[in-house]
């Protein structure tokens, strides 16, 4: 009996994640001059973009608003209800306004519209139903109506709120490529999150530099001079050069372990004989994540740093980047 009602649950969930993307591919077939009307006035404006709502839709706006303003457009969430309390002196003429409204008849948004209308503000309306109040008194209007909830009571708002998230995510998505924000905005933005800090680190920021520290061999040592170096250093590899100081291999520790397996006398071996040649580089001036993903593509944990002749300068090790939170 058990087993019948969990399998009757995980029915339910996916009849939930069944009718919410079809709620969101349907909003493909609505996209047309609005987006591009909606993003010229939002792009045109001297001031920011006021996202409201009531309620469920009222948690929509404010994330809507939260990712517009991490992705350089200045936006901020007015509580409608709030709003005639005197919040609503926050909307200036330079502003644009954003009201989400299933049916389009929220009392809190329409007592909004006389101020919106006597400032000639842009408003920008989400909605079910273009019929209705906030609808017809849209400068541009989206049309996020579902043909039903996932609520299996068809109550509470699920598949619409969903729906009114992807279509703000897609208009907050189209206004960063338009103003060719870049990774580097998007640091500014988030200079201590974790979304930050796979692109705040430069390799030069990460790697051992120290000369002192670096395990430099010749190609022309002998083997074991080269792993004495290893040892010595505690780095787990040596850089290896050639006469012009230009780097021609690298030795690691797993590599002297299947040396010291495959050769009976290791006491003539030059370490150019053994080492593994055209070693994987990065220069100094990538991005710490890129570092990082050519690790994690060839399986090692660490990389040479050359300048653009070939000229080792150091060494960064997959435990700094991960010590530094990049991912």
């Amino acid at each position: 009996m058990e087993t019948v009602k969990q399998n009757l649950m995980i029915e339910l969930a996916k009849e939930v994640f069944q009718i919410e993307s079809d709620s969101i591919l349907k909003l493909k077939e609505r996209i047309g001059d609005n987006l591009d009307k909606a993003l010229d006035i939002i792009i045109a404006s001297k001031g920011r973009v006021i996202v409201t709502g009531m309620g469920k839709s009222g948690l929509i706006a404010r994330k809507i608003a939260a990712t517009m303003s991490s992705t350089g457009t200045p936006a901020y969430f007015l509580h409608p209800a709030e709003s005639t309390h005197g919040d609503s002196g926050i909307i200036t003429r330079d502003d644009v306004v954003i009201a989400i409204s299933n049916s389009g008849e929220t009392l809190e948004l329409l007592n909004l519209l006389p101020l919106i209308k006597r400032f000639e503000v842009p408003l920008i309306v989400f909605a079910g139903n273009a019929s209705s109040t906030l609808g017809k008194m849209a400068d541009i209007y989206f049309d996020i109506s579902v043909e039903k909830e996932a609520c299996p009571l068809g109550k509470a708002p699920t598949a619409s709120t969903t729906a009114t998230l992807a279509m703000g995510d897609a208009l907050a998505v189209c206004l960063l490529k338009k103003r060719g924000f870049s990774t580097e905005d998007f640091l500014l933005y988030h200079p201590s999150g974790t979304l930050g800090k796979g692109i705040l680190y430069l390799v030069k920021d990460l790697m051992l530099k120290d000369k002192n520290l670096l395990p430099v061999s010749h190609e022309d040592d002998t083997f074991l001079e080269t792993v004495d170096l290893i040892t010595k250093k505690r780095l787990g590899c040596a850089l290896i050069v050639n006469s012009d100081n230009k780097l021609t291999g690298l030795l690691t520790d797993g590599d002297i372990r299947r040396i010291l397996l495959r050769y009976p006398d290791i006491s003539v071996l030059k370490t150019k004989e053994v080492m593994t040649k055209n070693p994987k580089t990065v220069s100094q001036d990538s991005m710490a994540a890129k570092a990082l993903a050519l690790m994690e593509k060839y399986s090692i944990t660490s990389l040479a740093v050359c300048d653009e002749d070939n000229h080792p300068l150091g060494i960064i090790h997959i435990h700094d980047l991960l010590k530094a939170g990049v991912a």
